[in-house]
């Protein structure tokens, strides 16, 4: 007799269950091996430069599959997100606002008035 998939999907009818079994066989324990070099991901956060799109959400799973994979394999694994690389692209954006809204550079406004838009 088959089993007709539900219309919809219930996470309850199905989640618990399996995160349990995931626990159960070990799936969230690492095992690492001191012979093998650290392992590393640093990742810049979205800015303000673009919209957020699809494409961001699949390189954050390909960045989470990666480092999940790496542990499993004995690496110390660790993923750094969010990190900033000295603020370039919103202080770019910045100034092409204040110079298309308000005629002024960086310059007009000093460090201070700079830092506070």
């Amino acid at each position: 007799m088959k089993k007709e998939l539900p219309k919809v999907y219930e996470p309850q009818e199905v989640e618990g269950r399996v995160y349990e079994m995931w626990e159960k066989n070990g799936c969230f324990e690492g095992h690492r091996d001191p012979d093998k070099k650290p392992f590393t991901i640093v990742m810049p956060p979205p800015n303000v430069t673009g919209q957020l799109h699809m494409g961001h959400a699949m390189d954050s799973t390909l960045q989470d599959i990666l480092i999940r994979f790496k542990r499993m394999q004995g690496y110390a694994a660790l993923w750094v997100p969010g990190t900033d690389h000295a603020g370039i692209a919103t202080q770019i954006k910045v100034e092409e606002e204040l110079r298309k809204n308000e005629g002024l550079t960086r310059h007009d406004l000093g460090r201070e008035k700079f830092l506070e838009r």
